[in-house]
């Protein structure tokens, strides 16, 4: 055996300062020792309500302070409270437009059972069913064939089909090295398309059941599809309308099709120079047969919801409008002519990630909303006829709070209960929120600090920060949560932990989110250590001297790039499943924020370039049968630290999925490596 095969052995073995043999149940003993103390109940934390028939009426059951389960009767117009023992009346079930109805019938055979599509080897045939006739409308050639099922327009006389061009499936390999209850390895693979790849792609083709030809997409309105969808009929059995989403995620366009003038345009236009977060803030519904479309736009800066002419593709109107953010359209309804809205950064003064609810009448354009509480709000829940709600309510340090609204201008009619988490904070210290300027001073940082739960003010603790920076979200802890997986597992055991959001993540604006574009090595870094610094400012127990970091998946490419590119902060990081080189992930993730084509700037961001940089102490963790995340991702870093003569730690977890850094052992081994090495003084 050579030298170098035995200096390689070394590098990849996990070797500790002392052997740990069963810490697990160690481990398990502390952390579920102090899980129960942070379960402590907190009364009325939840509690049941319903309302009477006639919604006169709104009944709850909460427990007293004496420890009584009781059910109170409130009614709403006298704004008088009773004690009852009649039973709490189950919830109403939502009757709002949740999905969008479309004119037309998907069926072989026409609505009005004249005709029949016929498929033979990709061929369209239309078959006269009283005649039994049958008439070649196209063939499939290289450029695709046809699939699917007919999507009939209402009159019966016209069709859409879609024709499909296949692209090579990119297939990724699996070992399962120790499958239950066999000896033999097992082997798999897996459709996994990544960045780059040629694409399978379906286009609309309209056919008629005259002699007229199809018509064809126009190709330079749809030049470079990643997904063509929502195919939708008008009621005239003219036009159909589609959306094109663009390869690199560009464009975002509603396109009009004609089959009787045999125009094709694009109705509505959503376009950036960076990207449109498609799957994300898409939102489109038409309503009054497509003469009117709801849409959402990030066109100002901040992603909105506008009402657009449907046959002339302009802004009848922007319906919300501010420094802040339609987070999801929850329903619409187009008999009440209203859409209720979560959003972001509604309420100046509060927290921007608060999410809260607005509801918006369209044809007066009057926004309001339904919850204005300084707090995190679940979506409310209605009466029957929609009058009345109930929102709750809660902050990581506020336990829930459940009010009775009106929907008519949201204001408050009662405040039904607030949990008393008295016991609670008798026995446990909860997370703290701490809010701190970004590294130009630009925007403030929102956060979250962890602290042990035997915190000593007069001792120095090592900062673990845990990490997810995909820009798909925001993802710090904003409602009540005494135990925050996984924070709580490294906090319990000597660490300050803390998590935030930096620039490059979601609901904050588009200057703010639109950051990450080909730039996901930058994950907020300088954003986050300007926010930790400011937080030692105010805690000096946070000893920054010794700062670890850790986290999953995009989390783990963030948590190597730490030690890559902030040596000079972070001293030690466990990276697991991370997505370490943005060509070898999944396609759709990786195009929306890097672009496509694959061009310099996804090397440039790979953590495989810049393994040559690492400093400090690395623990990569990866599951052999990882389906979300290609395995090769980690191994590829791997074998550039080796190449690089770097020292560090793998485990490699057989049977292990995407986020086995989360099971026990894992969580355990990840404690050990922060306490070998930030637990030392330096």
């Amino acid at each position: 055996m050579s030298y170098a095969h035995y200096a390689t052995l070394a590098m990849m073995l996990v070797i500790p300062l002392h052997a740990e043999h069963g810490g697990t149940a160690e481990f398990e003993q502390i952390t579920g020792k102090f899980f129960g103390i942070s379960q402590t109940p907190v009364r009325n934390q939840k509690i049941t309500f319903g309302w009477s028939s006639d919604e006169t009426q709104l009944l709850y059951r909460l427990t007293e302070a004496d420890g009584r389960t009781v059910v109170k009767s409130y009614d709403i117009k006298k704004d008088t409270e009773t004690m009852t023992t009649a039973p709490v009346p189950p919830l109403p079930k939502s009757n709002e437009e949740r999905r969008s109805r479309r004119p037309g019938y998907e069926n072989p055979r026409s609505t009005d059972g004249k005709w029949e599509v016929l498929l033979r080897d990709g061929t369209v045939i239309l078959k006269d069913r009283k005649t039994d006739a049958e008439r070649t409308l196209a063939k499939a050639d290289e450029q695709g064939t046809f699939v699917g099922n007919p999507y009939w327009s209402p009159d019966s006389k016209k069709f859409m089909l879609w024709k499909r061009k296949e692209a090579p499936m990119r297939k990724v390999q699996y070992t399962r090295s120790s499958p239950e209850k066999k000896l033999q390895p097992e082997h798999f693979s897996i459709d996994y398309p990544k960045p780059g790849d040629d694409l399978s792609i379906s286009i609309p083709w309209i056919f008629t059941t005259d002699d007229s030809g199809p018509l064809i997409p126009d190709q330079s309105l749809i030049a470079n599809p990643f997904e063509i969808k929502h195919v939708a009929w008008r009621s005239d059995s003219e036009r159909l309308t589609y959306e094109y989403i663009e390869r690199g995620f560009g464009k975002m366009n509603v396109i009009e099709m004609n089959i009787v003038t045999r125009i094709q345009r694009t109705l509505i236009k959503e376009e950036s120079d960076t990207f449109v977060y498609a799957y994300g803030y898409g939102f489109r519904r038409d309503w009054r047969d497509g003469d009117e479309i709801l849409w959402n736009s990030e066109r100002d800066g901040w992603n909105h919801l506008y009402l657009f002419d449907g046959k002339t593709g302009a802004v009848k109107k922007q319906l919300t409008k501010g420094e802040w953010v339609v987070k999801k359209v929850i329903n619409v309804s187009e008999e009440k002519r209203t859409a209720m809205l979560q959003v972001c950064g509604y309420h100046p003064g509060q927290d921007p990630y608060f999410d809260h609810y607005v509801m918006v009448h369209v044809d007066s354009g009057k926004a309001w909303p339904l919850t204005t509480s300084p707090g995190d709000h679940e979506e409310p829940v209605f009466s029957p006829s929609g009058a009345t709600y109930v929102c709750r309510w809660s902050r990581i340090d506020k336990a829930p709070v459940y009010e009775l609204r009106r929907t008519d201008d949201g204001a408050l009619l009662k405040t039904l209960s607030e949990a008393d988490d008295t016991a609670l904070r008798e026995k446990w210290k909860l997370p703290q929120a701490f809010v701190a300027k970004d590294r130009d001073g630009t925007f403030d940082i929102y956060g979250t600090i962890v602290f042990p739960p035997d915190f000593d003010p007069s001792r120095k603790y090592p900062v673990v920060e845990y990490i997810y920076a995909g820009p798909q979200d925001a993802f710090t802890k904003k409602s009540w949560a005494p135990w925050i997986v996984p924070m709580h597992e490294m906090a319990v055991h000597g660490f300050i932990v803390v998590q935030m959001d930096g620039r490059g993540t979601a609901h904050r604006g588009k200057k703010f989110h639109h950051f990450c574009y080909k730039n996901l090595k930058d994950a907020g870094f300088p954003d986050r250590i300007a926010w930790m610094k400011a937080a030692a400012q105010t805690f000096p127990q946070m000893d920054l001297t010794r700062v670890g970091i850790f986290g999953g998946s995009a989390g783990g490419q963030n948590a190597l790039g730490a030690v890559l590119f902030h040596s000079d902060f972070y001293q030690a990081a466990v990276a697991d499943c991370g997505c370490h080189d943005n060509r070898m992930d999944k396609i759709w993730w990786n195009e929306q924020w890097m672009d496509w084509p694959i061009g310099p700037h996804y090397a440039d961001n790979s953590n495989v370039t810049h393994a040559k940089n690492l400093r400090g102490a690395l623990l990569l963790t990866v599951g052999e049968v990882d389906t979300n995340v290609d395995p090769s991702s980690t191994m590829q870093v791997v074998n550039a630290l080796i190449k690089a003569d770097k020292d560090f730690e793998l485990i490699v977890v057989p049977n292990g999925k995407h986020g086995v850094g989360e099971s026990r052992h894992m969580q355990r081994k990840r404690v050990d490596f922060f306490r070998r090495h930030l637990m030392p003084p330096r």
